[in-house]
Parts: C-alpha cells; sequence; structure tokens
C-alpha cells in the first residue's frame, strides 16, 4: 500500500467534490429534508462517481476518456434535464423538521440517481485530468492506481461526510419557514444548473 499515492488521491477527490455546484446543493437540501442518513447515501453517490472518473485517469484510459467527451453533449442534456426535474421536485418539497424513516430502496434510489447524475458531467474528468497532471501524479501499475483510486473515493466522501454532518447540526436550530425558504433557493438554484448544461449542450 503506498500512502502518498492514496493521499494524493485524497487530495484529489476532495478538491473535484469540494465546489458547491448542483450535487452539494442537492446534498444539503436533501439533507435538510431527510437528515444527515439520506443526504451522506446521496454524496457517496457522487464519491462513486468520482471515483470511476479517477480510475479512467490513473489508468490512462485515454480512448474511453475520449468517446466519454465525445459524447458530452447527450450526456449534458440528459443532466440537464434531470437536474431541471429534480430542482422542481426540491422546490416543492414539504419541510419536515424531524427526519422521517427512510428504508433501504429510497436510500438505494438517492444513491443511484445521484451517481447517474454526476456521471452524466464528463467535464469532470477534465477536471481530474487537470488536477492528476498540476500535482504531477506519478501512477504506473494497478496496485498503485488501485490506492490512487481508493484514495479519491475517501477524500470525496470526506467532504460529504463534513458537508451533510454540519447541515444535520444546522437542521436542528431552523425553523420549518426557514427549511421551506431553502427549499425553494435549492431549488431554483438547481434548476438554474440545469438549464446553463442545457443552453451549453445546445449552443
Amino acid at each position: 500500500m503506498d500512502i502518498s499515492i492514496i493521499l494524493q488521491g485524497m487530495m484529489v477527490g476532495f478538491s473535484i467534490a469540494a465546489p458547491v455546484g448542483a450535487i452539494g446543493l442537492l446534498c444539503i437540501q436533501n439533507t435538510l429534508s431527510h437528515g444527515i442518513k439520506y443526504g451522506v447515501i446521496c454524496g457517496l453517490g457522487a464519491a462513486t462517481a468520482d471515483m470511476l472518473y479517477g480510475i479512467l485517469v490513473a489508468v490512462g484510459m485515454q480512448s474511453l476518456a475520449t468517446v466519454m467527451l465525445s459524447v458530452r453533449t447527450p450526456l449534458s442534456i440528459c443532466g440537464g434535464l434531470f437536474l431541471i426535474y429534480l430542482g422542481l421536485r426540491k422546490f416543492w418539497a414539504k419541510p419536515a423538521l424531524q427526519a422521517a424513516r427512510i428504508d433501504n430502496k429510497l436510500l438505494l434510489g438517492a444513491y443511484v440517481s445521484t451517481f447517474l447524475l454526476t456521471l452524466t458531467n464528463p467535464t469532470t474528468i477534465l477536471d481530474f485530468m487537470a488536477l492528476f497532471t498540476g500535482l504531477r501524479i506519478d501512477v504506473t501499475g494497478y496496485t498503485q492506481g488501485l490506492n490512487f483510486v481508493s484514495g479519491v473515493f475517501i477524500g470525496s466522501a470526506i467532504w460529504w461526510l463534513l458537508l451533510c454532518g454540519a447541515v444535520g447540526i444546522f437542521r436542528k436550530r431552523i425553523s420549518t419557514q426557514i427549511i421551506l425558504w431553502i427549499n425553494y433557493a435549492a431549488g431554483v438554484a438547481i434548476c438554474s444548473f440545469g438549464g446553463w448544461a442545457l443552453i451549453k449542450a445546445l449552443v
């Protein structure tokens, strides 16, 4: 086990996950509406997608990366439409101060939907390539590649745990009305991200 490679992977995973975009807003709103566990599961879905993109970069699968980027337009359209759908759902979501009991099917749905949403953003692989090159990470062989992508997942997961944990603590101190306004704001913002993705894909 190469600790330095794992740490470099963690740095990349954390850096990719940390900017609060559509996925971040989605996890924040889900944490406010359903509790920390639900928000973290959504974040782990995003972390898994980040890990898959990390695999493409780490093992040098340039041909597959090229294919992913060649279909970025249809992927972006699907992702944009999905974001608009989720934004509308979040806008009309009913707030609750107590997290409802969430069964395993709902948790699996949250994980899969966030995973697919993150995966439909092929520009993420460009961020990985930029960080991979900028940090001068030297990954050779499958063992180091596995260490690197494990670090990517851990780093990304740490960010989502920190974010959802902080929001979960904050959640206990706010009123239903404030959560309602947060739902409105998150819904509008997520729809805006979706609209922007569609505009970039079509123009």
